[in-house]
């Protein structure tokens, strides 16, 4: 049991677990967690004098829940967890319930302390690999109409129209070490004014809602419900500079590649730049002095056999260097086979060569990858919870648990806390998430793309998301738990 409601709650279950358990794993995360710095005034967690449970000592349990087999709240008095701290499930559900928490401020302050254990390592001192930021949205699927803001949302995953939340992240990637910074949920208004959102007006009386301050920090999440999602993702890079984090690209798919962020992004006092998948459409670049778009450029390099052979990716490509609205950019242009679709790349940073771009391009794919392995691991999104400050929540703790384990990881395998080494499976080095991501897909996508004349992009997208058999080829970051009790 607790001894004093101030202690460090990771030290308790640490100390608790050496005794009863020797599993590698919990140590190793009980190890990171208890060096984090999570102070009641600096979260703005403080607590009423006469609560018997503070704010913070909450938090550090909920934190850990997944790795003690804890599904969630409801669970939580059968699990081994509760010899640490005996308490009922409804202290967890009115701490989740509180808007006046400010999440997007307890992620930042935990994250930056992740970040900083991280940058100072000799491997990412020494890394030529440049550090990247990430902005893509995913769908989060949900069963109850009740749920408070809760609508319909296009999914382009399934093609067909959900119930459930658009989330927007922001996540950090050095190429070993995933850090998710930020995110937001979003809702379609739809075309049709008598369904906003596509609730019916009964439908949209008969979901949860409750009186709260103007002053809530909820609120800020609440009107971010309705915001464009293109300038919530500059939004979230301005805070992100704001807050120290350093980066040298912002990648993005073809949906958040526009005038609107590549502009952003030149406009920074920052060195940084931007890299983005294009859509092949009517978009107009200046090019020798004339506007023409993505096809039309194609033909042009291919009638001025411009175009080259990679033997390195296996692929046809070619380059111009344009302006988009009245800024330089440089595209690319590349597909597997002769008659196979093309697929354009943007970056601001002109310099970049094919190869330079196609290799940091490749780790946006970082990200799908949370999607995948924080959605089946840590239950990502699965919130059911009618109250929206709850949903908040309840991603704000997957993410810092997401990050925890990304640090963990890096630590256990690569470097211990004594000095530095590499930990050698059959004699090679471990490869980072994005090498093996790389090593993995590289072949494989091809042989595909090549066989059914399709891009690279939507076989990515097949293998990631849609393919559970390729969830175990990939076994990326996964960490198995052992089952205490």
């Amino acid at each position: 049991m607790l001894k004093h409601k101030s202690t460090n709650i990771f030290s308790e279950i640490s100390t608790f677990f050496s005794e009863k358990d020797d599993s590698n794993a919990i140590q190793a995360i009980m190890d990171v967690a208890r060096h984090l710095k999570i102070s009641e005034k600096a979260l703005s967690l403080e607590s009423s004098d006469n609560c018997k449970y503070t704010r913070s000592l909450v938090l550090q349990l909920l934190l850990v829940f997944p790795f003690f087999m804890v599904k969630n709240a409801f669970h939580y008095t059968d699990s081994v967890l509760s010899k640490v701290l005996p308490c009922k499930k409804d202290v967890f559900y009115r701490f989740m319930a509180n808007g006046s928490l400010d999440w997007r401020k307890i992620l930042y302050r935990i994250n930056l302390q992740l970040i900083e254990k991280i940058i100072v390592r000799t491997d990412s001192c020494t890394s030529k690999d440049p550090v990247c930021l990430i902005v893509d949205d995913s769908d989060f699927p949900k069963t109850g109409k009740r749920i408070e803001r809760i609508g319909r949302i296009f999914s382009h995953v399934t093609h067909s129209s959900i119930l459930g939340f658009k989330a927007l992240f922001l996540c950090r990637t050095d190429g070993k070490t995933q850090t998710v910074l930020d995110f937001s949920l979003h809702g379609e208004e739809g075309s049709r004014p008598e369904k906003p959102f596509g609730m019916t007006r009964e439908q949209r009386q008969k979901q949860y809602s409750r009186e709260r301050k103007e002053t809530e920090a909820v609120q800020e999440r609440i009107e971010e419900y309705t915001q464009k999602k293109i300038q919530k993702a500059i939004d979230m890079v301005k805070h992100a500079i704001k807050q120290g984090v350093r980066f040298d690209y912002l990648l993005a798919d073809s949906w958040f590649t526009c005038t609107d962020i590549v502009r952003f992004i030149k406009s920074r006092h920052v060195r940084c730049h931007f890299l983005g998948m294009i859509k092949m459409s009517r978009t107009k670049y200046r090019f020798e002095g004339k506007m023409k778009g993505a096809r039309e450029l194609v033909k042009l390099l291919q009638t001025r056999k411009a175009i080259r052979y990679s033997h390195r990716l296996r692929s046809y490509y070619g380059q111009a260097e344009v302006e988009l609205s009245g800024i330089k950019v440089k595209l690319f242009f590349c597909r597997r086979t002769k008659n196979g679709d093309w697929t354009g790349l943007l970056t601001t940073n002109t310099k970049l060569d094919f190869f330079e771009t196609y290799h940091n391009y490749s780790k946006r794919w970082s990200i799908e990858v949370y999607f995948k392995e924080a959605k089946g691991l840590l239950g990502l999104g699965k919130s059911q919870s009618r109250d929206f400050a709850s949903q908040i929540a309840s991603i704000s703790i997957t993410a810092l648990q997401y990050n925890i384990l990304g640090t963990v990881k890096r630590f256990k395998s690569y470097v211990t806390i004594g000095g530095l080494f590499h930990q050698a499976t059959d004699g090679v080095v471990q490869l980072s998430v994005t090498e093996r991501i790389w090593g993995v897909l590289q072949e494989l996508v091809r042989i595909i793309a090549e066989a059914f004349e399709i891009d690279d992009e939507k076989v990515m997208d097949t293998l990631i998301n849609r393919s559970e058999t390729f969830k175990h080829i990939v076994n990326i970051e996964n960490i198995e738990f052992k089952q205490v009790g």
